[in-house]
C-alpha cells in the first residue's frame, strides 16, 4: 500500500512538472515566481500606453470644433464610400470611430478653416493606409494598431479575407467595436476563406449554445474560433456538466479581458480528480472559487500544486488546501507562499523544518502577508535563532507578524537572560565598572554566550599573554572576543610564526585579531616589496599598515612606486585566489 501511494504521488508530480515545463512554468531550479506577475506587468504596460497615447490625442481632438470634426468625418466617409467603394455602413463606422487616425489626417491639411474641402482635396491625391482607421474603428487601441499593420499593404481590398470575415461577424450580430478584441485574441480567424468562420460559429450553435451565448463566448474567448480550441472548450463543458455545473454559470464567470487556454483548463480539471477531489468536492470548489479554474487559464493553480509538491506535500494534503481555500485571490495566495518561503530562508531555518511547516500549514502561509525579516527582528528585538524556534514551536504565530498588525517587543527569554548575566559577571571579573558605558558597550558588542567569552579569554592567556593585559585589550577592543577559539589560535600562530612579530604586539594592537589573515598577508606582502625597493619606511607599525582603509593604503603606500599598482594586483590575485 505504501509503495502504491508513493507511485501515485510520483506519477502526479511527474505529470504536473512535465506539463508545467512544456507549457507555462519556468525552470524548477528557480524559486517560484507567480506567473501572474508577468501578466500584471503586461497589463500595466498596456494601461500606461493607453493613458499616455490616448489622453494626448484626445486633447488634440478636443481642439477641433464639433462642426470641424463632423466635416472631417464626412470627408473621410465620402472618400471611403465613393472613392474606395466600401459599403456605406462599413465606411460610416470607420469614419466615425477612428478619432485618432482622423486627427493625424487633419494635421496634414494646410487650411484648417475649411476642413471638409481641404481634406477632400488632400485625399484625392494622398491615399491613406486603410488598415489604420479600420483597426481603430473595431476597438483596437491606437498603441496596438501599428503592430497589426500588414507589410506592403495599404488597401483593405488587398486583403479580401479580412473584410469578408469582418462582415461575417457583423452579420452574426457581434458589435463592430467588439471585433477588435476578437482580432487581438484570434487574428487567424480573419484569414479563413470559403465561409470557414461562418461554419465555426454554426458548429458552436450545434453544441447547444444559442446565438447570444455564442456571441458572448467568442468575444470573451476568441481563440475558440481557431484550430481545435473549440473541441477543448466543449470537453471542459462536458466535464463541468458531469459535476452539475451549467454553461450559464461558466459564462457568467469568464473574465472579460482574458483569452482562455481551454486545454489548460481541461488538464487542471483532470488534475483535481487525480489529487483526490470527488465530483461533489470539485463542484463546490469551483462554485466557491471559480478563479482557481479560470484565472490565467488555471496556470496559477498549476503553479500552486507544483510548489506544494516540491515541499513534499502529498496529493491528499494538496487536495485539502484547495477544499479549504481562503477567500483571497489565488495569485495573492501563491505570492504569499513564495514570500513566506523567502522569509524562512531569510531567518536561516533548516530546509527540513521549512518542509514540515509547508506540509502542515500551507493554508496559513498562503494567507499571511508577512513583514520583512529585518523589520520584524528589530521590532521583536530577537535574533534569527530564537525566531526559528518560535515558529517551529507554533507556526500560528506568523498571523501576528503580517502587514497592518502592530508588533510588540518580545520579553527576553530565560536562556538569553542567563547568558546576559554570565556576560555581566565575566566583565565584572575583568574589572569593568558595573553599569558603566564601557560595560554596556561591551555587552552590546559581544556575540556568543558568557561561557564562550571566558573560553576565548583563556585562549589568549594560554598563548602567553598576562591576564591583566588581556583584560586591558578587551576594554580597548571588545570585538576580539567575538572570534571563535580556533580562529584566535590560528591568527596568533600566523602573527608569531608566519610574520615573525612578538606576541607583545597584541597588547598595543589587539584589533589585529579582528582582521582576516588574507588582508594581513596581502598588506604585509606589499609592504615587504616596498621595503625591498626602498619605497617605504622599514619601521612602520603593524597597526599603521592594517588599520587604514584600502583606499588610503593604495594612495599612501602602493602608489608610492611606479610599479606598485602592478605588484599589488599580482599579489591580490595570488593571495585572494587561495
Amino acid at each position: 500500500m505504501i509503495n502504491l501511494q508513493k507511485l501515485r504521488k510520483s506519477c502526479i508530480l511527474k505529470w504536473v512538472f512535465s506539463y508545467s515545463c512544456n507549457n507555462y512554468f519556468r525552470s524548477s531550479r528557480t524559486i517560484l515566481c507567480p506567473i501572474e506577475s508577468h501578466h500584471i506587468a503586461q497589463s500595466l504596460r498596456f494601461f500606461g500606453n493607453k493613458v499616455a497615447g490616448e489622453s494626448e490625442i484626445s486633447e488634440k481632438v478636443s481642439q477641433l470644433s464639433a462642426a470641424a470634426r463632423k466635416d472631417a468625418q464626412a470627408a473621410l466617409l465620402e472618400y471611403l464610400h465613393s472613392t474606395r467603394s466600401f459599403q456605406f455602413m462599413d465606411a460610416e463606422h470607420m469614419s466615425k470611430n477612428s478619432p485618432h487616425f482622423l486627427e493625424k489626417l487633419v494635421e496634414k491639411v494646410g487650411n484648417k478653416r475649411e476642413i471638409g474641402r481641404s481634406l477632400t482635396r488632400f485625399l484625392r491625391y494622398h491615399p491613406i493606409n486603410e488598415f489604420e482607421p479600420f483597426f481603430e474603428s473595431i476597438g483596437l487601441r491606437p498603441s496596438e494598431c501599428n503592430s497589426f499593420l500588414p507589410r506592403e499593404l495599404m488597401f483593405l481590398n488587398d486583403d479580401p479575407y479580412l473584410l469578408e470575415n469582418y462582415n461575417v461577424l457583423c452579420n452574426y450580430g457581434i458589435a463592430r467595436n467588439k471585433i477588435g478584441k476578437i482580432y487581438r485574441g484570434a487574428p487567424e480567424a480573419f484569414r479563413y476563406g470559403n465561409a470557414v468562420l461562418h461554419s465555426k460559429l454554426k458548429s458552436l450553435e450545434n453544441q447547444g449554445l444559442d446565438q447570444t451565448k455564442v456571441i458572448k463566448l467568442v468575444t470573451s474567448s476568441p481563440n475558440v474560433l481557431v484550430g481545435d480550441v473549440s473541441t477543448d472548450f466543449f470537453k471542459v463543458l462536458e466535464k463541468l456538466r458531469s459535476i452539475r455545473i451549467v454553461y450559464d454559470w461558466v459564462q457568467g464567470h469568464l473574465l472579460g479581458g482574458d483569452s482562455y487556454n481551454w486545454r489548460s483548463v481541461l488538464e487542471l480539471l483532470c488534475l483535481f480528480s487525480k489529487i483526490g477531489c470527488t465530483d461533489e468536492q470539485l463542484r463546490r470548489l469551483i462554485h466557491q472559487h471559480p478563479e482557481l479554474l479560470f484565472s490565467a487559464s488555471g496556470h496559477l493553480s498549476f503553479s500552486l500544486i507544483a510548489f506544494l509538491m516540491k515541499f513534499g506535500c502529498t496529493p491528499n494534503e494538496i487536495c485539502t488546501v484547495f477544499l479549504q481555500f481562503p477567500e483571497i485571490p489565488v495569485g495573492k495566495f501563491v505570492a504569499n507562499l513564495r514570500n513566506c518561503y523567502m522569509f524562512l530562508i531569510g531567518i536561516e531555518m533548516a530546509y527540513p523544518d521549512i518542509q514540515n511547516i509547508f506540509c502542515s500549514h500551507a493554508l496559513l502561509l498562503g494567507s499571511c502577508s508577512l513583514k520583512k525579516v529585518n523589520s520584524l527582528l528589530g521590532s521583536l528585538s530577537i535574533g534569527k535563532k530564537r525566531m526559528c524556534k518560535i515558529i517551529k514551536e507554533d507556526p500560528e504565530v506568523l498571523k501576528n507578524w503580517v502587514f497592518g498588525k502592530k508588533v510588540e517587543r518580545l520579553p527576553i527569554s530565560e536562556e538569553e537572560l542567563q547568558s546576559q548575566m554570565m556576560k555581566t559577571k565575566f566583565l565584572l571579573d575583568l574589572g569593568f565598572a558595573e553599569n558603566s558605558k564601557e560595560m554596556k558597550r561591551a555587552i552590546k558588542v559581544f556575540r556568543g554566550k558568557g561561557k564562550e567569552l571566558q573560553e576565548r579569554f583563556d585562549c589568549l592567556v594560554n598563548a602567553g599573554l598576562d591576564p591583566k593585559d588581556v583584560s586591558a585589550m578587551v576594554k580597548v577592543s571588545p570585538h576580539i572576543l567575538n572570534q571563535s577559539k580556533d580562529v584566535i589560535e590560528t591568527k596568533i600562530n600566523y602573527l608569531v610564526h608566519g610574520l615573525g612579530y612578538p606576541l607583545s604586539v597584541l597588547k598595543k594592537f589587539p584589533s589585529f585579531i579582528n582582521y582576516t589573515i588574507q588582508r594581513v598577508k596581502l598588506r604585509i606582502s606589499m609592504y615587504n616589496w616596498l621595503k625591498d625597493v626602498g619605497a617605504a619606511d622599514p619601521k612602520l607599525a603593524l597597526s599603521t599598515l592594517l588599520a587604514c582603509s584600502e583606499k588610503i593604503f593604495l594612495r599612501t603606500y602602493v602608489n608610492s612606486h611606479p610599479k606598485g599598482p602592478e605588484v599589488w594586483e599580482s599579489l591580490k590575485k595570488k593571495i585572494c585566489s587561495v
